[in-house]
């Protein structure tokens, strides 16, 4: 793959995978069915929960910046099976995630079609038990499958459009705090948490995956320039800017309309057509889209990259991650990604699959966390470009944390969750083990030898090099 992405890029993709369908759809949500106006709460909580694993993940992104993000930290620190399973978890996850985000655009694209006056059959408006005759969101789908076809057509075309759409999108966001401000009515806030401290956590539990972008950022580090240096900064950057806009938005989704009259679907354009403001309303609407874009965007890159790095490694068939000979990208990954993601935002409801999401993620932030603490007493000598701070405290309250908001989560999820882990180490017996031997013997990552490269960049000139025998990397 070809180094294209510097820090603004790289920024603009954590901010463009955290920023979407939590503010724009899940946030309404949240507040109007479990957390009332406290779901400020309830992304706080989320984003405490995130800054923990954000610091795991940015000393391991400066340590080991590799492709593959927790599968490749997991692997190299507590072994090729624990890899395996994190990394076959957030195969699902980034799928899932691309589903909920093309839900929650879906709903305010159909916001827009109805004020020109376009209507969509009630087959084509939703999932199955979404509504009266329901049959499938037409909306996600062809959302799902556009992006797909976007990230085919190369890293940097792609993501000079992402870097536009993001900037368009925070735009977009910043007028929504600056003219909502204006209209809060205090009394909307009262009562502050209707359903109790309790529904503000589950509301966490919810929201989580709307926090945690940075995450499919670390899958681009094989098409970063300095990857080591730049992207820590970049998951930092892109996590705070994203937390004050959510914190801000929150006070006035719920501080214009009453929790219990926001519209989940599109919930911010109709608040603010509630108080008058039809105009701004469409003006949302169109940001909302763009903004859930850049979400599907991101998430669907880090899946197609780790989904690559699980082929290169032999743990899947190679295939499957096999690199377009003049885009520079995989592309088959990417289209079998796009077509499953719509298939799932076509025919299931948001919540169902954002909470698969969830847990999903929560699990493999537990294993990086812990495994960024083990790392640190076990090889000390390591070259880190980012340090975690607060050792060991903070990788601590991650697996806490994480394991906290895990509890909330509905038992048909854990149910959803272990079956795919089943299926995953079935593959893995029957076919990973044998042939991951074949392919890379000593294993994808040896810790040693990375501390005596200066950068990424020396790794590829070693590739380059005349070696045909299988090797681990850095030898």
């Amino acid at each position: 793959m070809v180094r294209t992405l510097g820090l603004t890029q790289l920024t603009m993709i954590g901010v463009g995978a955290i920023i979407g369908a939590g503010i724009f759809s899940l946030a309404a949500a949240v507040a109007r069915d479990v957390a009332g106006p406290a779901v400020l709460i309830s992304f706080l909580v989320a984003g405490a929960a995130s800054l923990c694993a954000a610091f795991a993940y940015a000393e391991f992104a400066g340590m080991v910046p590799k492709a593959g993000s927790s599968y490749t930290y997991c692997a190299a620190v507590l072994g090729e099976v624990v890899g395996w399973i994190v990394g076959w978890d957030l195969l699902l996850e980034y799928t899932a995630i691309v589903a909920v985000v093309a839900i929650g655009m879906s709903g305010y694209l159909g916001f827009l079609l109805d004020a020109v006056g376009i209507h969509l059959p009630t087959w084509a408006l939703g999932a199955p038990g979404t509504g009266t005759g329901h049959r499938i969101d037409l909306l996600a789908v062809a959302i799902c499958l556009a992006v797909a076809w976007l990230l085919t057509r190369g890293t940097r075309t792609s993501a000079r459009v992402e870097t536009v759409l993001t900037i368009v999108k925070i735009a977009i966001v910043l007028v929504v705090i600056v003219v909502g401000f204006t209209k809060v009515d205090s009394g909307n806030l009262t009562p502050f948490a209707p359903f109790g401290l309790g529904g503000a956590f589950t509301g966490a539990a919810t929201v989580f995956f709307a926090v945690f972008g940075y995450d499919a950022l670390s899958t681009a580090a094989e098409e970063s320039v300095e990857a080591r240096d730049k992207l820590p900064k970049a998951m930092m950057l892109s996590l705070g800017i994203s937390m004050v806009l959510y914190v801000l938005v929150c006070v006035v989704l719920t501080g214009i309309q009453h929790y219990s009259e926001l519209n989940p679907n599109s919930g911010i354009s109709s608040a603010f057509a509630g108080v008058g403001l039809n105009g701004l309303a469409n003006v949302i609407a169109v940001g909302a889209v763009i903004g859930i874009v850049t979400v599907t965007f991101s998430f669907m890159m880090g899946a197609s990259r780790l989904w690559y790095a699980l082929s290169r490694d032999g743990l899947m068939p190679a295939w499957f991650g096999a690199i377009h000979p003049k885009r520079k990208v995989p592309h088959r990954a990417t289209w079998i990604i796009g077509i499953v993601s719509a298939v799932l935002a076509g025919v299931l409801p948001i919540n169902a699959v954002a909470e698969l999401t969830n847990i999903g993620v929560l699990l493999a932030f537990m294993v990086v966390c812990a495994s960024v603490l083990i790392l640190r007493y076990r090889k000390p000598h390591l070259k880190r470009a980012f340090r975690c701070p607060g050792m060991p405290v903070v990788p601590v309250l991650g697996i806490i944390f994480s394991g906290w908001l895990m509890s909330f989560l509905q038992w048909e999820t854990w149910v959803r969750l272990g079956a795919w882990l089943v299926a995953g180490l079935v593959i893995y017996g029957a076919y990973g083990y044998r042939r991951t031997r074949q392919v890379m013997p000593g294993g994808s990552v040896d810790l040693d030898t990375l501390d005596t490269l200066d950068d990424l960049d020396t790794l590829d000139d070693l590739a380059d090099t005349e070696d045909p025998e299988p090797r681990t990397l850095g030898a």
